[in-house]
């Protein structure tokens, strides 16, 4: 347990609210790490981080706020991380692969690396935090540019509804990028991946 003095509230009085939010989310990560999520009360937390717990609802209104903070951190991360990949990547084939391999390599190190984490990512995306829905549709917004620049460069097919591309090539890929359901495909992740994204690119040849 974070072995904060009660006087870590008085200490932080007159700090700007981000230092004080900062500290509270750092905190309750670090708690939610060893005792989990769903465990975890805002009670628990105050005694933790050395709060009375009226003082945390004074920069958060419930757990849940608590948690959205620390997903969206995390997932921002994440997405900063494909992104890199992704831009490394040369043509629309390659950066499709990256794309997908990138998200799935990091949800799978997050499922052994960190697991009360990886927890709280299945619960934004369980109950559709704004973080988890953000990340989707920015990993979604990653996807549709990728098919724009094939089909630019003539490497895919243009006579599919683009829409309707993005939506069943990310549908076909979800079981091996999606938190929630890669849990149940971890072992042969890998493997189902690199079949469905080699599907998927034959059927967007032009």
């Amino acid at each position: 347990m974070i072995a904060s003095s009660p006087r870590t509230e008085i200490n932080l009085r007159g700090a700007p609210a981000e230092t004080i939010r900062d500290h509270i989310v750092e905190a309750a990560d670090e708690h939610f790490s060893r005792y989990g999520y769903a465990k975890t009360t805002v009670s628990d937390l105050a005694r933790a981080i050395g709060f009375s717990k009226a003082y945390i609802y004074k920069f958060f209104d419930s757990k849940r706020a608590i948690g959205e903070a620390i997903c969206a951190r995390c997932l921002g991360v994440q997405v900063a991380e494909v992104e890199a990949a992704v831009s490394q990547a040369r043509g629309a084939h390659e950066k499709l692969r990256a794309l997908f391999r990138s998200v799935m390599e990091q949800s799978r190190e997050q499922f052994f690396a960190d697991r009360q984490l990886y927890d709280i990512v299945m619960h934004s995306c369980t109950e559709q935090w704004p973080s988890s829905r953000a990340y989707v549709e920015r990993l979604e917004a990653m996807l549709r540019e990728i098919v724009v620049e094939g089909r630019e460069a003539g490497d895919f097919e243009r006579k599919t509804p683009i829409d309707d591309v993005v939506t069943g090539v990310w549908l076909a890929a979800s079981p091996f990028i999606h938190p929630v359901m890669l849990q149940y495909n971890l072992d042969n992740a890998t493997e189902g991946l690199n079949q469905v994204t080699n599907l998927a690119l034959r059927s967007l040849a032009p």
